[in-house]
């Protein structure tokens, strides 16, 4: 599988960030019988990731294309807002050379693709119906505490710094970090702001930070 974004993709990464935290599971609900087993089928993988991803301004294309002679299917993120993409391909595989074995290959690469680039793995269900859309209790959140930490270490003085803690954007993106992390954060935030403040030669009604 080739990945491949076109760069700057902050507005992407934070956008996916997000989602990802918002995102459901992959239920493996078809049946496999030469396996004798269950999986994920394309359509539960887009029940767990599309709603987030929509939600987050993150459009997805699968479109199918031939380079050298070889069949792909791409699985394209496009972030509507800044127009950055990342896109994988997954080759075709054609088991059988009729419309059912290419189609299945198809749907096969789309599923794959789209597991990759959302970030979500195929699970097992536990038997709780109500909790087949819903995200985890605690979502991975080291994409989150990375781009709030790269975001807040870009500002050059102390006014801008508080302005964009305050953001209900950052704000929001805040609540989905583990308690131990948002403290972290906070520190660091507070040793950042009392440094910019004391560089500042402007008079501010802004409150210190604590």
């Amino acid at each position: 599988m080739n990945e491949h974004v076109k760069t700057p993709a902050a507005g992407l990464y934070a956008a996916l960030a997000k989602a990802q935290t918002e995102m459901g599971k992959a239920f493996k609900y078809s049946n496999n019988p030469h396996f004798k087993s269950k999986y994920a089928d394309l359509g539960s993988v887009m029940d767990a990731c599309l709603p987030a991803l929509n939600k987050n301004g993150i459009a997805v294309l699968q479109p199918t294309h031939d380079e050298d002679g070889k069949m792909y299917v791409k699985t394209v993120l496009v972030h509507g807002e800044s127009g950055e993409i990342a896109e994988c391909r997954v080759p075709l595989i054609v088991a059988k050379n009729d419309m059912q074995g290419y189609g299945s290959a198809v749907t096969y690469a789309r599923r794959y693709g789209l597991m990759s680039m959302a970030g979500i793995a195929p699970e097992d269900d536990d038997g709780n119906a109500a909790a087949k859309a819903a995200p985890p209790a605690k979502a991975d959140a080291r994409p989150i505490y990375a781009v709030l930490q790269a975001d807040m270490r870009k500002h050059k003085s102390a006014d801008d710094l508080l302005r964009w803690w305050k953001d209900p954007d950052v704000m929001d993106m805040k609540n989905h970090l583990p308690s131990d992390w948002l403290k972290n954060l906070k520190d660091e935030f507070v040793e950042l702001g009392k440094s910019l403040r004391e560089k500042d030669t402007a008079p501010t009604n802004e409150p210190e930070f604590t």
